[in-house]
Formats: C-alpha cells, sequence, structure tokens
C-alpha cells in the first residue's frame, strides 16, 4: 500500500542544532554531541523521525561507542531515523574528494547500522569566508562546476556510481541533492547525470528551495518539479519569500513556511505522487527557530496537502525501496 498522510515519513532535519554554519576548518567532527538532549527537543516537537544531518555530527566518522550512544538515543526518544543527509561533502573536489567519497562510503555503512532508507549526497562545497559573514550564505555566488560532459562530470558520475552499488549492496538508497551551481544545479543536468549512473538505487533530493532562493533568474519552479519528481528518491522541502524587481535588476529572498512562499507546495505533492514518489520527506529551514517551523510545516504536510484514503501512486522512473529498506508497509 502507498503511503498516506498519517503515515508518510516526515523526518525533521538537524540544521537547527547546527553549532557552526558548516563545515570549516576549524570544526571537530568528532565532537561529543548530547544525542538525548537534542534529539528529545525534535520528539518534543511532535516528530517521529529525524534526518540524521551531518552538520551536527560527521556521521561517518562515529566510532563504535559513538554510534551506539547514538542508536541508544534514537531507541530512549522513540525516533526513527530514515535519513542522511552529507552537507557539502563533494566526491569532486579537488582537495578533498577522495576524503569525501570515503567518507560518504562509511556514511553509508552507518546508515544501514541505525536502520536509514535513503543517503543524500550532493556537489555543493564548503561555504566561503564571504558566504559565512552574510546573512543568507547564499546571496553570495559559490563554487560553479565546469560544463556538462567535462572531466569533472566524467569523475561525479564514476564516484557516484561507486556509491550507488554500495548502498545497493546494503540495502540503502542513494539521493542526489539539487544544488545551485552544481551538476545538480538545473533540472536538465540533474536528470542527465542520474541517467548516466544508471543504478535504480540513485535517484534525485528535488531540494528546489536551494534554487529558489536565488538571487538571479531561475528555473520555473513547476519545470523543476515536473522534470525531476519522476526520479526522486528522497526530498528537502523548504520555502522562500521571492520578489523581483527586472528594471534595477533587483531580486530578494528569505525563508518561510512551506505554505505561504513561492513555491506552491500543494501542487508540488500532487506532481510528486502522480509521478511515483514514495520517499522520505526531510522538512528544512534556516534562520529563526527552525524545528518549531520544520514542524509547522510538517503539519501543513500532513494535514492538508498529503494524500488521504485509498489513492494509486503513478509510476517512478527509479526504483522505490524506502518501504522495504526501513520495514515500513509497502
Amino acid at each position: 500500500m502507498p503511503f498516506l498522510a498519517e503515515d508518510w515519513p516526515i523526518a525533521a532535519s538537524l540544521l537547527p542544532f547546527t553549532r557552526v554554519a558548516m563545515p570549516t576548518a576549524g570544526w571537530n567532527p568528532l565532537a561529543e554531541v548530547d544525542w538525548a538532549t537534542m534529539l528529545t527537543e525534535v520528539a518534543a516537537a511532535g516528530f517521529v523521525d529525524v534526518d540524521l544531518t551531518d552538520t551536527v555530527a560527521a556521521f561517518g566518522d562515529l566510532g563504535p561507542g559513538q554510534l551506539r550512544d547514538l542508536q541508544s538515543a534514537l531507541a530512549s526518544t522513540a525516533l526513527a531515523a530514515p535519513s542522511i543527509s552529507l552537507v557539502r561533502r563533494s566526491v569532486t573536489d579537488e582537495v578533498s574528494g577522495e576524503e569525501n567519497l570515503a567518507y560518504s562510503h562509511r556514511s553509508i555503512d552507518v546508515a544501514a547500522a541505525v536502520g536509514a532508507g535513503v543517503v543524500s549526497v550532493g556537489l555543493h562545497r564548503p561555504l566561503t569566508a564571504e558566504q559565512r559573514r552574510r546573512l543568507w550564505f547564499w546571496t553570495v555566488a559559490g563554487h560553479r562546476d565546469p560544463a556538462v560532459g567535462s572531466e569533472e562530470w566524467v569523475l561525479a558520475v564514476r564516484r557516484f556510481r561507486e556509491l550507488g552499488r554500495h548502498a545497493a549492496d546494503v540495502g540503502v538508497l542513494l539521493s542526489l541533492e539539487l544544488y545551485e551551481h552544481t551538476f545538480l544545479g538545473s533540472a536538465a543536468s540533474s536528470v542527465r547525470l542520474v541517467e548516466e549512473i544508471g543504478l535504480a538505487e540513485v535517484g534525485l533530493n528535488p531540494d528546489i528551495g536551494n534554487l529558489v532562493r536565488l538571487h538571479e533568474p531561475v528555473e520555473d519552479w513547476r519545470e523543476l518539479v515536473r522534470a525531476t519528481m519522476p526520479y526522486a528518491n528522497f526530498w528537502h522541502v523548504k520555502n522562500y519569500l521571492r520578489d523581483e524587481d527586472p528594471e534595477r535588476n533587483v531580486v530578494t529572498t528569505m525563508p518561510s513556511y512551506l505554505e505561504s512562499g513561492v513555491i506552491n507546495y500543494r501542487e508540488a505533492v500532487a506532481v510528486a505522487v502522480e509521478a511515483g514518489f514514495q520517499g522520505v520527506i526531510c522538512a528544512e529551514h534556516y534562520g529563526g527557530d527552525g524545528l518549531s517551523m520544520s514542524a509547522a510545516n510538517r503539519d501543513y504536510l500532513r494535514n492538508r496537502v498529503l494524500p488521504r484514503g485509498e489513492y494509486t501512486p503513478g509510476e517512478s522512473r527509479v526504483q522505490q525501496q524506502f518501504a522495504e529498506s526501513v520495514g515500513r508497509p509497502s
């Protein structure tokens, strides 16, 4: 049976608990984390699922004891961890690409150990010093990937295919996150990338909010959804207010509730369901009380947007294995 509104997995991102903006040279990936306190807050906000977002801890670097502590905290708070999101760990990074590849492999093994059905990866790089100084980091341009079909593109295909095969071996899905100015920065290049990888276990994470928030011309969000949802196996959701003044060449964006931003998630979810999407939804938010915003967005999806009652999802172009991988009804 397909997921319904009442049982669709909607996970809280741990972005609101990030102690530094993103991994930097001074970040300690093995710093002790008070899992019990953090996860108790997540559960108190009404979540039963949590995304293990690696801005709070480098999950691929946890030792056996630290992993047991995490598993114990999940059990004591009755939270499931259906997904792990790796942030700014590009496998094509000229300096740390090989290290990020190895870290991604270890994170896939952690996902299998905690019962997570999907690992989200991407090609976005660490924030620059100027991006970290800004209120909203996306108002400053960062790294740009070269042209599609370049040597770096070939490397991305090869390394994501390697990770996808590992994920398949341990019963986990790999999801590629859309992100500005990377090979996953447009609908066309994202679809081409996942098709060239050519594995059923590798799909897309259509985080269209990452593109809509840019202070520059962007693809229409409807076209992004229609093109990428047939390949989706995981989904970061967030929304932004967006104002454009073309005469003055000014664009302004800021985070918003899911229901009040420029993306109509009622329409986006309908397109996703019609395309066969049956994956984890991860609620993200930047700024303010991000956990409460994520909880409000969860309630909006569950109470007003996700399907209720009997329905038949469309046929996806990627193999939707999430329900089986985490032992949920399918």
